[in-house]
């Protein structure tokens, strides 16, 4: 009688119905991948000959999950990552490696980057300069001042007006403005992260194509004096307009190196060097006065204000001084059978035999996919098949079930023989 075979039939729709009930269960969790039940036939070995052989039921032969793309949306959380493609986040589970795709990463009290569970992401970590090295671990966030830097560069692309007049007050002095044609100012900032004015003045001379050109901080000629008259450098043009002279010397070079100047904040002393040949270098055209580059390599102090994470998982810290720091890049793992990986929960696998050595690379790199950040990869589970698998499942368990119902009446029937 085939009670046995409808048996393993209902057993076998009583698995896949439990594999489908976990789909649509996780139908909305960030990063998970649906499951399908395989079967196989069963044959008793020494049944005979194979035209001949009936078959004694079926088994699940494996639970296999399904690693296809998730449909990706948008967060409003910087730090969320979704992976466009092939790959896994690596997770450092308290020395142990976890890998997974759901990217809802946030910042635990000690800096760490991890998850809801608190796994730690592992990254390919940066020194001091930036530049990403080979070391893999844990990234943390330093939370500490950024250490302020000296200004010690400007940067000062501009143009001088040529139809300008020779200004009728002199000696030049900064609070005459009939004393100068010009000035610009920009910050400049000493060891300490405190930040000064310098201010350029630009005074026409009476011959042609030369101009004076003041420099002073917080009010102080650099040069040393405070109080007029104050000591110039002397900047001449060609007849074409462009920078031909520094104090009579002929450029290239265009800078002008300046003596130590005391900040008076007990930091140490500015040493400022002056770049005139910049990307916008001076120039005198008959055109209004207009400045197009002003900049200087210094910065003050700073605290940690928000991280940001590009396509190819490059980490930059940003602080609340303009500056930005590279912290490392997430490392991504790839296997040669995902399939084979054995699942922890949490959306997250472990390695195993079936799956091979995890191939560690950087997003982007060989079959490796990029990020997105502020995006999640949500589950790909697609109800529509779930619920047509679902119908279908039951449909084969009411099947079995008549099967043994019929083998039953049968079986009566025989019993039932005088």
């Amino acid at each position: 009688m085939p009670f046995r075979a409808a048996l393993s039939g209902i057993n076998a729709s009583g698995e896949e119905l439990r594999v489908i009930g976990n789909n649509v269960a996780n139908a909305s969790t960030t990063g998970f991948k649906k499951s399908r039940a395989e079967f196989a036939d069963v044959y008793a070995a020494a049944d005979g000959a194979a035209s001949t052989s009936i078959g004694a039921g079926v088994r699940l032969s494996g639970v296999t999950q399904q690693f296809g793309q998730g449909n990706i949306g948008f967060t409003n959380s910087k730090l969320d990552l979704a992976i466009n493609g092939r790959g896994f986040f690596v997770m450092d589970d308290n020395g142990t490696r976890a890998y997974t795709r759901s990217g809802n990463f946030q910042v635990d009290r000690e800096g760490f980057i991890t998850n809801p569970d608190g796994n730690k992401l592992v990254v390919n970590g940066a020194d001091d300069n930036g530049t990403i090295t080979g070391a893999v671990g844990p990234l943390q966030l330093d939370r500490s001042n950024i250490t302020p830097l000296a200004t010690n560069r400007v940067d000062v692309g501009l143009n001088l007006d040529s139809t300008e007049r020779v200004p009728p007050t002199a000696p030049f002095s900064p609070d005459i403005p009939s004393s100068f044609n010009s000035s610009t100012s920009l910050t400049v900032y000493d060891s300490l992260g405190g930040s000064h004015l310098a201010t350029m003045y630009y005074v026409k001379g009476a011959e042609p194509g030369k101009w004076d050109m003041y420099t002073l901080v917080d009010g102080k000629d650099i040069k040393g004096g405070e109080a007029p008259p104050f000591s110039p450098d002397t900047i001449g043009f060609n007849g074409a307009g462009q920078l031909e002279t520094i104090n009579g010397s002929p450029v290239p070079p265009g800078t002008i190196d300046y003596p130590e100047f005391d900040p008076g904040t007990g930091a140490e002393p500015l040493t400022l060097s002056m770049n005139l040949l910049s990307n916008s270098p001076i120039t005198q055209f008959g055109t209004r006065f207009n400045v197009n580059e002003l900049s200087q390599n210094g910065f003050t102090s700073g605290r940690l204000s928000g991280v940001d994470i590009d396509d190819t998982g490059v980490v930059r810290a940003r602080y609340t001084n303009g500056q930005t720091r590279t912290l490392g890049q997430v490392a991504l793992a790839d296997f040669s059978n995902p399939q084979g990986l054995r699942p922890l929960g949490d959306s997250a696998w472990a390695e195993s035999f079936d799956s091979g050595v995890p191939l560690v690379g950087t997003p982007g790199s060989g079959s490796l996919g990029v990020l997105q950040a502020g995006a999640l990869e949500g589950s790909n589970v697609d109800l529509t098949s779930e619920l047509v698998n679902m119908i279908t499942a039951q449909r084969n368990f009411q099947a079995n079930a008549q099967v043994i119902t019929t083998a039953d009446t049968v079986t009566q029937t025989v019993i039932n023989i005088r």
